[in-house]
């Protein structure tokens, strides 16, 4: 159910979007761009998460909740005139800011855990590569967007106290359980979000094997609204098509379908046809003049 914004709300949306709604709207191509206009959060509904969790909001994100209780766009293509889902970009609520890797009431006694995939033969971070985050008790973890399957964007806190301080940043779990990361601030991983235009797997752009070759076709057509263009170069011996969304969308008028004149046969087959009385004939004349031998 879309909710209803505040008077207060509405001057700030473009601003909270950075104008990508009306570049989504003139992209040939796109249809359906939705925004869920949301409420700001309560700030009592923050504190109660704070104390809950017991971990305080980084400002930024904090500052956020207070403008939007989360954030959804998403848009569509038009396919043989039928809109397709294809971008979605999503925070989620401070509600739905929910914990990984935690321990539930309702779990089963002595069934495994996330905690049981760590692995301490795992590489840890150096001044390249900052430290991935534990499922154990070393780190806390939560759920900014699910990703519509494909992984989950997650806010870390990697130094666990009684009262964890706002030290965080944004990581990419991937399906395989894998991390990447992506910033180290909410508001830089918002600018990516955005940037990004919410295309499918644009996470994996930040891996090591970077996005599939559908999810690039989809990336040659709508690009990214991005610096570093070096995340979306080819390799040399990889086979994508080069498809100009301009001349995918472009509208035709149908011209009406001649119908086509069946082919002349050939003038040797016309020939050999003509013989073939002839030649039947000739054969009945034969058998004819046989048939009169006895009597003469």
């Amino acid at each position: 159910m879309e909710e209803k914004p505040s008077a207060g709300i509405r001057p700030h949306l473009d601003k909270l979007t950075l104008g990508v709604t009306r570049i989504l709207e003139t992209s040939p191509g796109v249809s359906d761009v939705t925004l869920v206009e949301k409420e700001p959060a309560d700030r009592h509904a923050i504190i109660s998460w704070e104390q809950k969790n017991a971990c305080i909001l980084p400002e930024d994100l904090k500052n956020f909740y207070l403008m939007t209780d989360g954030f959804q766009m998403t848009w569509s293509v038009k396919v043989d005139d039928t809109p397709v889902p294809l971008g979605s970009m999503v925070i989620n609520s401070i509600s739905r800011l929910c914990r990984l890797g935690g321990s539930s009431m309702y779990t089963v006694p002595n069934a495994p855990s996330l905690a049981d995939l760590e692995d301490d033969t795992d590489e840890e971070g150096n001044e390249d590569k900052p430290e991935k985050p534990h499922f154990d008790s070393r780190s806390l973890i939560f759920e900014l967007d699910p990703c519509n399957g494909n992984g989950k964007v997650c806010l870390v806190y990697k130094r666990t106290k009684p009262v964890v301080s706002p030290d965080t940043e944004i990581w990419f779990l991937d399906r395989a359980l894998y991390w990447h990361f992506l910033t180290k601030s909410f508001t830089a991983y918002y600018r990516l979000l955005i940037t990004h235009l919410g295309l499918p797997q644009w996470q994996y752009a930040f891996t090591s094997y970077g996005v599939s070759p559908q999810a690039k076709q989809w990336f040659n057509m709508y690009k990214p609204i991005t610096i570093n263009t070096t995340l979306l170069s080819e390799e040399a011996d990889s086979f994508v098509n080069k498809l100009d969304p301009n001349k995918i969308f472009k509208s035709k008028n149908k011209t009406p379908v001649m119908k086509k004149k069946q082919p002349s046969q050939p003038a040797g087959v016309q020939k050999s046809n003509t013989n073939m009385p002839s030649t039947k004939t000739s054969s009945l004349t034969g058998n004819s003049s046989r048939k009169r031998d006895p009597q003469i």
